[in-house]
């Protein structure tokens, strides 16, 4: 049986014997976007727009976007609540595939405090729905180092998700 993580409060360690322990799953969350699949592309493709509604959690540190097949995004943010230590957290990712105003394929991971703590394959699809988009987000996810039992890793991650879609949704539809 594989060694779970070793943990000290919150915070998470890897040992070395815990490298067989991996947890996968996948995700697909729909959204229907009052924009043109066009603009809900530009707003990924677009720095400022991105900037708007692309964030890590806490105080924005370093990010970086190039946004072309090879290129990728590097992200660093510190988040901080009253009590408990600060954590740094990072988002490195590499576009894989652009269709543009159809389609992007990217990998990505993030790590809290210089620890990997999962890495994902991402599909983002843009198809016209009526007078809007259809965004449709496919991830599929290694988690390389639980919090605690790792039980609230998956819906931590898919709900970050949705609000992040919820940011870009209120970026596109600011009278909404």
């Amino acid at each position: 049986m594989p060694a779970q993580p070793e943990t000290r409060g919150d915070a998470v360690t890897r040992s070395t014997t815990s490298a067989l322990d991996v947890r996968h799953d996948a995700f697909t969350i729909e959204r229907h976007v009052d924009a043109a699949p066009e603009e809900v592309f530009a707003a990924f493709a677009d720095d400022a727009t991105r900037r708007r509604w692309f964030r890590l959690p806490g105080a924005r540190g370093s990010d970086h976007h190039e946004f072309r097949v090879g290129g990728g995004a590097d992200a660093t943010s510190t988040f901080a609540l009253p009590g408990i230590a600060p954590e740094r957290l990072a988002y490195h990712s590499h576009y894989l595939d652009i269709v543009p105003d159809r389609r992007i394929v990217f990998s990505y991971t993030s790590t809290v405090d210089d620890v990997p703590r999962w890495a994902s394959l991402a599909t983002v699809l843009f198809a016209a729905d009526g007078a809007g988009c259809l965004l449709t987000w496919t991830e599929q996810v290694a988690f390389l180092t639980r919090t605690g039992d790792g039980s609230d890793d998956f819906p931590h991650l898919r709900g970050g998700t949705a609000l992040r879609l919820n940011g870009l949704a209120a970026v596109l539809q600011p009278d909404r």
